[in-house]
């Protein structure tokens, strides 16, 4: 039997300490009290500050890659500071450090971007040379792509940051994920924007636990939360871009639905500077879900060349 954790042997979450971090671990502590009936104060939040929050005025893609958001919190993980690491799934690279595992995924919020302006419209309303504001690779090309006469400036922050320097002017226009603003009840005037116009980053809008791979107790109070829709989907997702071996230097999207029992993935590579998409998709049964990502991701490849991303 699962030795239940108490007020006075808390099971510790760890988590980045921005506002939507906290949400996040919040909501898994919440559905883990409910699954287990056991008292939030069962539960010890831990903030952890990572490379990428302390670091706020250079592009990420010169600080090194996704692990600035994840690095000091799988060493809490590995150290046993924490028992759970909660991440946004879209921070996460596609390999874990030796000993921890990620196999546990609650239901996905939506997985749209948002166009935030202080007007109404989007993109194509924005008026020549305007210019908006992103630190997103994969949102610069997608933009570029669409309007190349628009001005591209990093963006770096927390939501309540980039809403701060929209408002001071920085830029006319920025985009955030919907399931942010949505965990945080937030309503800014965005205008969401469909798929078929910008497909999202891949595992956007999902939240991933992290636990040590020999952590069977841990193992076993999280399976009782796992979304296992969500699993497929993140892990077709997933295997696209792992195949494709992206970073954050390299513009990236994909999403994988459920869709008349199979699954539907699309994705897409772009040059940061937006002059070239290719695009593509692949339909299947669910279990082949990781083989149609490295599939696609593979087909791309073999049409981009091998100065596609210079």
């Amino acid at each position: 039997m699962t030795q239940m954790p108490t007020p006075d042997a808390p099971l510790r979450i760890g988590t980045r300490g921005s506002l939507l971090a906290l949400a996040q671990a919040h909501e898994t502590r919440d559905r883990l009290a409910q699954a287990h009936d056991l008292s939030p104060d069962a539960f010890q939040i831990v903030p952890i500050k990572t490379t990428g929050d302390r670091v706020q005025d250079r592009a990420l893609r010169e600080l090194g890659g996704k692990g600035l958001f994840t690095k000091e919190i799988e060493e809490a993980l590995l150290d046993g500071t924490i028992d759970l690491a909660v991440h946004s799934m879209k921070d996460m690279p596609v390999e874990q450090p030796v000993g921890l595992i990620l196999d546990t995924w609650l239901p996905r919020e939506d997985v749209r971007d948002a166009f935030i302006a202080p007007g109404p419209g989007g993109i194509a309303d924005l008026p020549q040379g305007a210019v908006v504001g992103t630190s997103s690779l994969r949102r610069r090309a997608q933009l570029l792509a669409r309007r190349p006469d628009l001005q591209v400036v990093e963006f770096r922050g927390n939501l309540q940051t980039r809403m701060r320097k929209l408002d001071e002017g920085v830029a006319q226009a920025t985009f955030l994920a919907m399931a942010g603003l949505n965990r945080l009840g937030m309503a800014v005037g965005q205008s969401p924007i469909a798929p078929e116009d910008m497909l999202p980053a891949v595992a956007q809008g999902a939240i991933g636990i992290e636990r040590r791979a020999a952590d069977d107790r841990v193992a076993a109070m999280l399976a009782a939360i796992h979304d296992v829709p969500t699993a497929a989907c993140i892990q077709t997702e997933r295997a696209f871009l792992a195949t494709l071996d992206g970073s954050c230097e390299t513009p990236i999207a994909g999403l994988a639905l459920l869709e008349d029992g199979g699954l539907w993935l699309r994705g897409e590579i772009l040059r940061p500077d937006g002059t070239e998409v290719l695009a593509g998709e692949r339909r299947g049964p669910v279990a082949d879900g990781p083989w149609m990502g490295e599939d696609l991701a593979r087909d791309l490849l073999s049409r981009a060349g091998d100065r596609f991303f210079g």
